[in-house]
C-alpha cells in the first residue's frame, strides 16, 4: 500500500481501549459529574481514545510533517476543550477511532488476496543425500540436487521431474482450480502443491531465480509504483491541508473584527468545526486503496499487475498487440495433413520425414515424430546434415532424404515441387532428388482466443498480430480470430519497429501480449507488456508489466476490464469526497454544521469511499464488480 505523508494506514487501536473510552464517556453523560470531576472524566476518555493521535501529531511536527490529519484532529479537539465543549471533543476522537478501525479492516481485506500469495513460499526442501532425505534451507539447495516432494507438500524449487507422477495444484499461481498432471520429463514449478503421489525432482534453478521467488518479488513490487492519480492526491493534500488550516484561522479571527455583533467564541467554534470537516483522509486513503483493491482482485484470477501506474495504462487501450505462437495459439504442433506426390505412399512420406527429423529437437520435428507411431531404427540413419534456414539432409539406408522448406528444394534443384498453400507450416520431402510430397503441421488456436479478441474489440481496442511465423498460417489465424491487422515473418527488431508506429499514433496505450521469452524487447517497449503463459518463465516475469499466470488470452480482456472498473472507482471516490467536503466546509463556515455533524461527515465520507473501493474484492469476477 502506498503511504501518504499526510494520512498513514496504521494498526487499529485495540478494541478494549475504544470500549473503555466509550464506557467512561457514557458514564460521564449519564451521571453528569460537576466541576473538576466532569473535566477529569471527559479528559480521561479523551486521552484513552485520542492520546495516540496527539502523540503522533507531536512526533510529526518534529519531523516537519505538521499539516496532517493528526494535527487537524488534535488542534480541533484541544480547542473544543478550551471552550468547554468536552463531550464534543471526546466524541470526535471516539468516532474517528471507530472509523479508523473499520478502515483498517477494509485495508486488511484488500491486502489479503495479494498477501495470500505469500503462502506459496515453501519453508524447506527435502534433499536426497546418499539415499536419505535431509531437510535443507531453500537457499542452501544447489542446482543438480535431487529433492523429494510428497503428497500435500509445496514444490520448493523449479526443476525437472525425474521419477514419479502426480496431480499438481497450480491455483496459487494461475488462479485455476483444476490440478495439472506432471510426470517424468515434465517441468516442476515452485509454489505449486503436489496433491498426490511422490515426485522426485532434479533442481534446475536456485531459490533466488525460481518462479516462486520472482512472483514474491513481483507482489512486493506491485504496491510500490504509484499511479498519476495517487501522486496527484499526495500533492493535493500537501497544499490542501495548510490551506484549510489558514482558512480556519481567518474564519476565527476576521469575522469578529469586521462583522458587527459577531461573537468571537462562536466563530472560534466554527473554525474548529471547519478543521474537523477538512480532514483529507477520505482522499488519501481511498484512492491508493482503490488501486490496491484492483491489483488484489486481479490477483485472484492469476493476473499479477506490477503497479498502479499499469492499471491506468490498461484502462485506456488504443491497441492490443498479440504475438501468435504460444500466445493466441497453443504452441504445440501436430501433423494435420499428408500430401504425397509422384506415387509416394502417405505412410512412406511420413516415415521418411520422421527418420530425417529424428535428431532434431525443433517442435515441428517433434510433431512429425509423434505422428509416426513406429519405433525409429537409428542404425539406418547416416550422414545427417542440418542446413541452417533450410532443413535437413540425411541418408536413410541407401536413400538420400531432404526435409525442409521450399528454399531447400530450390537449393538442391528439386523439380516439379507442388508448392503448398496451406494454413500451417509445410515440410517438403524429396527422395533421391525426386519430389515426394509435403507434410503440413499446424499450431492449434487456443480455445478462448476468439472470445478474447471479440471482447477487446467490444471494449474499443484495436487488435493487431505481430509474428515471426510465415504469412499463410499467420493470416489464417488472424482471419479465424477476427484480427484485421497482421504482420508476419518479423524479426524481434521488426516487431519493435511496428510497435513504435502504433505508439507514435498517440491515441492511447499500446499493450503488447507475448510469451515473454523471445518477445522481451517488445514487452519492454510497449506501454504495458503482458506475459502470457508465463508459468516458469523468468523472461516473462522480468520484462512484463503484467503477468498472466495461466495460458488464457481472455485474461487480457479481463485485465482491461478490471483496470477500467478500478479507474472508475478511483474517480468516483475523488469526486464524491471533494464534493461532500466542499459542501460541508461551506455549511461549517456559515454555522449550519456542528462539530458532531462534522465528525460524522468526515468519518462517513471516508467509510463510503473505502467501501466503494472494496467492491473490487467482492467477487472473483472483479470486472463485473
Amino acid at each position: 500500500m502506498c503511504k501518504s505523508e499526510h494520512c498513514e494506514i496504521r494498526h487499529c487501536k485495540p478494541q478494549c481501549a475504544i470500549a473503555a473510552a466509550v464506557i467512561i464517556f457514557v458514564c460521564a453523560i449519564v451521571l453528569k459529574p460537576t466541576g473538576v470531576w466532569r473535566f477529569v472524566a471527559f479528559l480521561t476518555a479523551y486521552l484513552i481514545s485520542g492520546g495516540d493521535i496527539l502523540l503522533k501529531a507531536v512526533k510529526h511536527i518534529f519531523k516537519g510533517k505538521i499539516f496532517d490529519e493528526n494535527f487537524l484532529m488534535g488542534i480541533a479537539t484541544i480547542g473544543a476543550f478550551a471552550i468547554g465543549e468536552y463531550p464534543e471533543a471526546v466524541m470526535v476522537m471516539i468516532l474517528y477511532q471507530i472509523g479508523e478501525a473499520f478502515q483498517d479492516k477494509a485495508v486488511e481485506k484488500s491486502k489479503q488476496s495479494i498477501s495470500d500469495l505469500m503462502d506459496i513460499r515453501p519453508d524447506y526442501a527435502n534433499v536426497e543425500i546418499d539415499g536419505k532425505l535431509v531437510k535443507k534451507n531453500l537457499n542452501d539447495v544447489k542446482i543438480g540436487d535431487i529433492i523429494k516432494v510428497t503428497a500435500g507438500e509445496k514444490i520448493p524449487l523449479d526443476g525437472l521431474v525425474i521419477d514419479g507422477c502426480g496431480a499438481v495444484d497450480t491455483s496459487a499461481l494461475t488462479g485455476e482450480s483444476v490440478p495439472r498432471c506432471v510426470k517424468k520429463g515434465d517441468k516442476a514449478v515452485s509454489g505449486c502443491i503436489n496433491t498426490n503421489g511422490l515426485l522426485t525432482i532434479k533442481v534446475e534453478k536456485k531459490f533466488g531465480e525460481s518462479t516462486v521467488s520472482k512472483i514474491l518479488e513481483l507482489v512486493e513490487y506491485a504496491s510500490s509504483k504509484k499511479a498519476k492519480a495517487e501522486n496527484f492526491i499526495t500533492k493535493f493534500a500537501r497544499y490542501y491541508t495548510p490551506a484549510v488550516v489558514i482558512g480556519a484561522v481567518f474564519l476565527a479571527l476576521i469575522p469578529p473584527l469586521f462583522i458587527k455583533g459577531a461573537v468571537s467564541s462562536v466563530w472560534f467554534e466554527r473554525a474548529l468545526t471547519f478543521l474537523v470537516i477538512s480532514c483529507p483522509c477520505a482522499l488519501v486513503i481511498s484512492v491508493p486503496l482503490g488501486f490496491f483493491a484492483g491489483i488484489g482482485g486481479a490477483s485472484k484470477d492469476g493476473i499479477l499487475i506490477k503497479g498502479a501506474c499499469n492499471i491506468e495504462s490498461l484502462a485506456k487501450p488504443y491497441a492490443v498487440v498479440f504475438d501468435k505462437t504460444g500466445t493466441l495459439t497453443k504452441g504445440t504442433f501436430k501433423v494435420t495433413a499428408l500430401n504425397p506426390a509422384n506415387g509416394t505412399d502417405k505412410d512412406d512420406l511420413l516415415k521418411m520425414a520422421a527418420y530425417a527429423e529424428n535428431y532434431s529437437t525443433h517442435p515441428i520435428a517433434l510433431s512429425i515424430k509423434d505422428a509416426y507411431k513406429d519405433k525409429i531404427d537409428t542404425s539406418k540413419i547416416k550422414n545427417v546434415e542440418e542446413i541452417a534456414g533450410h532443413g535437413v539432409k540425411a541418408l536413410l539406408e541407401n536413400d538420400e532424404i531432404l526435409a525442409g522448406n521450399i528454399k531447400l528444394m530450390r537449393k538442391f534443384n528439386i523439380a516439379d515441387v507442388a508448392e503448398a498453400n496451406s494454413c500451417g507450416t509445410t515440410v517438403y520431402i524429396a527422395i533421391n532428388g525426386k519430389f515426394a510430397g509435403y507434410v503440413t503441421i499446424s499450431d492449434e488456436i487456443k480455445q478462448d482466443s476468439k472470445d478474447a479478441i471479440k471482447e477487446l474489440n467490444t471494449l474499443g481496442a484495436k487488435t493487431v498480430m505481430l509474428t515471426g511465423d510465415a504469412q499463410a498460417p499467420a493470416k489464417y489465424t488472424a482471419d479465424v480470430l477476427g484480427i484485421k491487422d497482421v504482420y508476419s515473418e518479423l524479426l524481434p527488431n521488426q516487431k519493435v519497429e511496428q510497435l513504435e508506429k502504433l505508439i507514435n499514433e498517440h491515441k492511447g496505450s499500446v499493450i503488447f501480449t507475448g510469451d515473454g521469452i523471445n518477445d522481451a524487447p517488445v514487452l519492454t517497449r510497449a506501454d504495458v507488456g503482458i506475459a502470457m503463459g508465463a508459468l516458469g518463465s523468468d523472461a516473462a516475469i522480468e520484462a512484463a508489466d503484467v503477468v498472466i499466470m495461466d495460458d488464457k488470452p481472455s485474461k487480457v480482456a479481463q485485465a482491461v476490464k478490471i483496470s477500467k472498473r478500478t479507474m472508475l472507482t478511483v474517480k468516483e471516490n475523488v469526486v464524491f469526497a471533494l464534493g461532500i467536503k466542499a459542501l460541508f466546509l461551506l455549511l461549517g463556515a456559515i454555522g449550519l454544521m456542528t462539530m458532531w455533524g462534522a465528525v460524522f461527515a468526515d468519518v462517513g465520507v471516508t467509510l463510503i469511499a473505502v467501501l466503494n473501493s472494496m467492491r473490487m474484492l467482492v467477487c472473483k469476477e472483479t470486472s463485473k464488480a
